[in-house]
């Protein structure tokens, strides 16, 4: 089963990954959902598919309490992202849910209804969590066309959706990246394929490289931390992306 690890804290501020699941079926891709905490209320971010929703759920409980949950940002619409909102909202139907504009009909096939939403515009906006302002970041065509990351500048993290995912064999279990060079390989193939503009990868580099940010937090693969967030941003920033096979 998936478990809950605390990744930052300080003070009633905390953040938690939550991955790694050795019991999923081999046929679901593996993804990594984070929940951020301030001064008593909960964002989850990415809740992941219908299929792991109780994985996930068990793993958030050990940890915390999910009537804490009042809000969950969707990066963007993929099944893997969002598909387990109508399993949320049987929890708590007050949920809120901010999401891309472009998605305000498209994602309430999984579940909730208008009142549920909070739509994005296309620049990002604040999201209010205890008194604390996250920030929505554009990643559009990253790889979805609607897709936002998520800031949170008291612990210095940006949840980054498929920016920096890597698809790592069965034996990689490490939360983080321990070596660059070996990690990006299994990063490589993705980024190419998955990630849609030029344009529009080398405008977040740009942005990216002028937050201040600790730690680079994708949905699938591990975390990078320290160094090696310019590391990938300067890797990503040469990278030829929306490439069909490489030549």
């Amino acid at each position: 089963m998936k478990r809950a690890q605390v990744i930052f804290e300080d003070g009633d501020h905390r953040w938690l990954a939550i991955a790694r699941d050795p019991e999923k079926p081999d046929y679901i891709i593996d993804t990594n959902e984070y929940l951020i905490q301030n001064a008593g209320q909960s964002l989850l971010c990415d809740p992941g598919g219908m299929e792991i929703f109780p994985a996930v759920f068990s793993a958030i409980s050990a940890e915390v309490d999910p009537a804490t949950i009042e809000t969950i940002f969707a990066s963007h619409q993929d099944p893997d992202i969002i598909s387990s909102l109508s399993l949320w909202l049987e929890f708590n139907p007050a949920l809120k849910c901010y999401c891309s504009w472009m998605w305000s009909s498209f994602i309430p096939h999984f579940g909730g209804h208008p009142d549920t939403f909070v739509l994005m515009p296309d620049p990002g906006m604040d999201i209010a969590l205890g008194g604390l302002m996250l920030k929505a970041i554009p990643a559009h065509y990253l790889h979805s066309a609607g897709c936002l990351n998520l800031y949170d500048p008291k612990a210095k993290a940006l949840f980054s959706c498929d920016i920096g995912a890597a698809l790592l064999p069965p034996d990689e279990q490490s939360l983080f990246v321990e070596d660059f060079d070996r990690h990006i390989r299994h990063a490589a193939g993705f980024h190419r394929r998955w990630m849609g503009s030029n344009e529009a990868k080398q405008a977040w580099c740009e942005r990216v490289a002028a937050m201040d940010v600790d730690m680079l937090c994708p949905q699938h693969g591990a975390i990078y931390r320290g160094a090696d967030v310019e590391r990938f941003i300067n890797w990503f920033a040469e990278l030829k992306v929306g490439v069909l096979r490489e030549s």
